[in-house]
């Protein structure tokens, strides 16, 4: 059967966890998987495949996010992102000459790709929010992902294809032909699978990101998760502390834990906050969560839009970390709908491997 290449970026671990179960549904194909990875993925990656040959492949270093300046320290990050790219090319140049590929994967890495070999990408973001003050910059940046996209041979998009339930809203949308041509909408990817509950929470809460934000957002959360009525647990996410705490017989405070329990408290939760990173919100239409509240990541364009496009569908409440006040939002937020219903990723794996991967993979 065929052997695929997949590599997924690096800036969080929402790209590797989105791949899980395209990866899983290659592997029950029969197909050989190279996942080709650095840093926190490739370790995600590793323990959910241990079967699987892996390459040690970097990719770009994220530019540090102060928060409300993030614009200009971005910008000044573009040269770094460009050498990045330059190295990345050489790199996959000499994978490629160590072994065959029927298929390459990339997960939002746009050095990836070959002139030689079917090449897809797999993006949520074909058109980017930028703030409303560099607004042509926007329109800058849809030319140059059209450009960049005429390398691949499709495009994977992570969202449903009717815009009544578009969870990336105008994210996922561009005008341009040619990019509309390479698109295949494949419904949401998320890495989790609901199951019943043994217990149930009355309020989880999910601190994520990366630093200094995570940090910053735990400051504010934890002096006011008391507030709260009911039975509490926070997940601090921090993987180098595994410490749990108890400030009173209703809360508990744990600075990590699996996976796996992640999901289990997930699905016993009546009441999830979190960021409002697209991962998390593929995670949460999976798992049919009605319940939650968003606080976008401060200078993260994309979960800024995210969050005020969810509160203007009437899906989930939203609320700046600046301005955030526990009780008060989540009083506010029970008056949201949740997602609307849609199709789950079980079935979506399955029509992309029949309608699209399976004419590469297969004779």
């Amino acid at each position: 059967m065929g052997h695929v290449l997949l590599s997924p970026l690096n800036w969080g671990l929402g790209h590797a966890a989105r791949d899980i179960p395209l990866i899983k549904e290659l592997l029950s194909r029969h197909h050989d998987v190279t996942i080709a990875a650095c840093g926190n993925a490739l370790s995600l990656l590793k323990r959910e495949f241990p079967g699987c040959t892996f390459i040690e492949f970097q990719d770009y270093p994220p530019p540090n996010n102060n928060g409300r300046l993030f614009f200009p320290t971005f910008t000044a990050h573009v040269p770094t992102l460009i050498t990045g790219l330059a190295d990345e090319r050489r790199n996959l140049q000499r994978i490629l000459s160590d072994d065959h590929y029927d298929l390459i994967i990339s997960d939002s890495r746009p050095g990836v790709y070959s002139d030689a070999i079917p090449s897809i990408h797999i993006t949520h973001q074909v058109h980017q929010s930028f703030p409303l003050i560099v607004w042509p910059i926007e329109l800058i940046a849809l030319w140059v992902n059209a450009r960049a996209f005429r390398k691949y041979t499709h495009l994977i998009i992570a969202d449903n294809p009717s815009k009544d339930t578009a969870l990336a809203g105008k994210l996922s949308r561009t005008f341009f032909p040619g990019t509309k041509k390479q698109s295949y909408y494949c419904g949401i990817l998320a890495s989790v699978q609901y199951t019943p509950p043994t217990k149930t929470i009355d309020f989880l809460i999910i601190v994520s990101g990366m630093e200094p934000q995570r940090t910053a957002l735990e400051t504010i959360i934890l002096p006011q998760v008391q507030d709260l009525p009911g039975k509490k647990v926070v997940l601090l996410g921090n993987p180098s502390a595994d410490q749990v705490s108890k400030p009173d017989e209703d809360t508990e405070i744990r600075s990590y834990v699996s996976n796996e329990e992640k999901i289990t408290l997930m699905c016993g939760a009546r009441f999830i906050i979190c960021r409002s990173g697209y991962t998390s919100m593929m995670d949460l239409a999976e798992l049919q969560a009605r319940k939650g509240l968003l606080i976008p990541t401060p200078g993260q364009w994309e979960q800024e839009y995210l969050s005020a496009y969810y509160r203007r569908r009437g899906w989930f409440m939203s609320q700046s970390q600046f301005h955030l006040n526990l009780r008060r939002d989540v009083e506010r937020a029970e008056g949201f709908s949740g997602f609307p219903q849609m199709p789950k990723t079980g079935e979506n794996v399955r029509r992309l491997y029949d309608e699209l991967l399976a004419q590469y993979l297969e004779p």
